[in-house]
């Protein structure tokens, strides 16, 4: 299940918030459009689709990027040896 830091981060990814405990009352949104307790708690039903979809994303995003280096010849390690790459 996910936490309500987690809802928060899907929620308002920018951030201007802080999570103090794991429900509602504990939400501070200082900086950022207040979150409303039902938008809060939809959240809940949410975030497993929205975590997959993210992943499935970045997924994308990095086939992509190997695709780009492999057409100028080049590789993550290539990438790494550089010290421009990441893991």
């Amino acid at each position: 299940m996910a936490t309500a830091t987690e809802i928060m981060e899907m929620l308002r990814p920018l951030g201007g918030w802080s999570v103090s405990g794991e429900n509602f009352d504990g939400i501070n949104c200082f900086d950022c459009q207040p979150v409303t307790k039902s938008e809060f708690d939809e959240g809940f039903a949410q975030y497993d689709s929205w975590k997959a979809q993210a992943k499935a994303d970045r997924a994308t995003a990095k086939a992509a990027a190997e695709a780009k280096l492999a057409a100028l010849g080049l590789t993550t390690d290539d990438l790494k040896a550089l010290g421009l790459g990441g893991n």
